[in-house]
């Protein structure tokens, strides 16, 4: 498909489309039978690709044809294929037709994107506070082309917005606001014709027209240490987008939007969007796409966790982020990435790794098995020094996943919200948490998993020399002390714990 030819009479309407744009940066995107249904949203399964649309004629035309290429070759790729077979789907018949936009956006001196843009649902799976009402829904914000806010792409964050509580934020303290935020904006470089990721202070350190206060606040701790040294030109903006939340109608707009799409469709729904704002601070909200949201319901609570544990029967305690179904019961397979081994590996050794997490979680395994992952950094990430690069395909046999804050210092796993990854988490109805073992009420112990058989080599012959790195336990098959896990998605708090079979009753 990458290296297919087009008709001429093809290749003359192509040419006749891109007329009508004229040097318009577009997008082209899948739009398939299967894609966007009720029940299977293929998330991020099928390619969007950008393009500058720049050049001569027959140069914008060559660009047009490999990303019409690119969008028809992913429907052959291993995660859609895994989906599909996962869903049900595998026979059905996936047609797929595209969609061209004009990309919602400004130029900015040679650089052109929108100044916000994100994803949003009408149901909020992820309660970090009494204070939040999942029913007003949610959003997952970011300063230029909205590819950072559905992707996983590096250490950067984003702004998670709870509608009916704006201001209220995950983090807990002023520093990590400052810490936890958007670094990278991704833009369309008309002079180099091409998708680039690039620093904010890069983006608008020369730009004019940037309107700072509105989507950025001033960091006063460091304003107060240049001032100190006697230190010239510092730039002190982080992204927090504040001045939209308090100086615009956007959140009580994104409300509105999203109630009439939610009653429309009868069924929460998942939106992308871009804002454009002017000098008065007036704005226009494009719409990119609306599908349903395969939200099942609330996260429940659970009954309270046993009281009569100590800490030396924790494998883990975490106070959020909790994201899915509640749950309280036991593990029947888990699968453990040693993080100081696995810190250790090359690039290349560390995907390896990630290939044989699929065979782990795929090896004998029972639709009614709990699999629990644990690991260290982002699970799902592309970039292998930032967490594990396993494909969803790879793992989507699990039930639980839960990522470790021990890759390296500073590093805290992503809130995955509105990301194609958390989409696939929410329509499989996994458990997502966190644990940041420096953290109060946090706690991590290797030694309970440790000390359990390693059943890989068994389950895995060709992995056995990772044992090192990779730990697969299964305590009713090594006899070992059971494994349970109680996760309370609406009151945060979790905890995975080891009891003696006497004691199981």
């Amino acid at each position: 498909l990458l290296n297919g030819e087009f008709p001429d009479d093809i290749k003359a309407q192509f040419s006749a489309m891109l007329d009508y744009f004229g040097q318009s940066p577009i997008i082209v995107r899948s739009s398939s039978l299967l894609e966007d249904a009720y029940g299977n949203a293929f998330s991020g399964k099928y390619e969007s690709v950008f393009c500058a649309n720049q050049g001569t004629p027959a140069e914008r035309l060559e660009n047009l044809l490999d990303a019409v290429r690119a969008v028809y070759a992913s429907t052959m790729n291993k995660d859609a294929l895994a989906y599909r077979i996962r869903r049900g789907l595998f026979d059905r018949d996936e047609q797929m037709a595209l969609l061209v936009q004009r990309v919602s956006g400004a130029m900015h001196g040679r650089l052109y994107y929108p100044q916000l843009a994100g994803v949003g649902f009408s149901f909020n799976p992820y309660v970090w506070s009494s204070e939040i009402d999942p029913r007003e829904g949610m959003l997952r914000l970011v300063f230029g082309l909205g590819t950072r806010a559905v992707d996983r792409l590096d250490d950067d964050y984003t702004r998670i917005v709870a509608l009916n509580a704006p201001a209220k934020r995950p983090e807990t303290s002023v520093d990590e606001v400052r810490k936890y935020t958007q670094r990278k904006v991704d833009v369309l470089d008309l002079d180099e014709n091409s998708h680039r990721s690039r620093t904010f202070e890069d983006v608008v350190g020369g730009d004019d027209t940037a309107r700072l206060e509105l989507f950025a606040s001033r960091d006063e701790e460091m304003e107060a240490r240049a001032r100190a040294y006697r230190m010239k030109d510092v730039f002190s903006w982080f992204l927090s987008f504040d001045g939209v939340f308090n100086a615009t109608g956007f959140i009580e707009d994104m409300c509105s939007m999203l109630r009439c799409l939610h009653d429309a469709y009868q069924y929460a729904v998942d939106i992308e969007f871009t804002a454009n704002f002017l000098e008065d601070n007036s704005y226009r909200i494009n719409l990119v796409q609306c599908r349903p949201f395969q939200a099942k319901g609330g996260s429940a609570s659970v009954a309270p966790a046993p009281r009569h544990l100590d800490d030396r029967q924790l494998v883990l305690r975490t106070q959020g982020p909790i994201i899915g179904p509640s749950i309280s019961a036991p593990v029947d397979r888990l699968v453990y990435v040693v993080p100081g081994a696995y810190s250790d590996l090359s690039m290349n050794d560390r995907h390896t790794v990630a290939r044989l997490i699929g065979r782990a979680t795929h090896a004998e395994a029972s639709a009614d098995q709990r699999i629990m992952l644990i690991g260290p950094g982002r699970w799902g990430t592309t970039s292998p020094s930032l967490g594990v690069p396993v494909s969803f395909g790879e793992i989507n046999t699990v039930s639980i996943i839960c990522e470790v804050a021990l890759m390296h210092e500073g590093l805290v796993p992503d809130v995955s919200l509105g990301t194609h990854f958390f989409n696939d988490l929410v329509e499989m109805e996994m458990l997502y948490c966190a644990v940041h073992p420096d953290r109060p009420n946090n706690l991590f112990n290797e030694t309970l998993i440790l000390e359990h058989e390693n059943r890989l080599k068994t389950l895995v012959p060709e992995a056995a020399s990772w044992s090192h790195v990779l730990r697969l336990v299964e305590p009713k098959q090594s006899g070992g002390p059971q494994l349970l896990v109680h996760m309370d998605a609406l009151a945060q708090n979790g905890i995975c714990y080891t009891i003696n079979g006497n004691d199981a009753a």
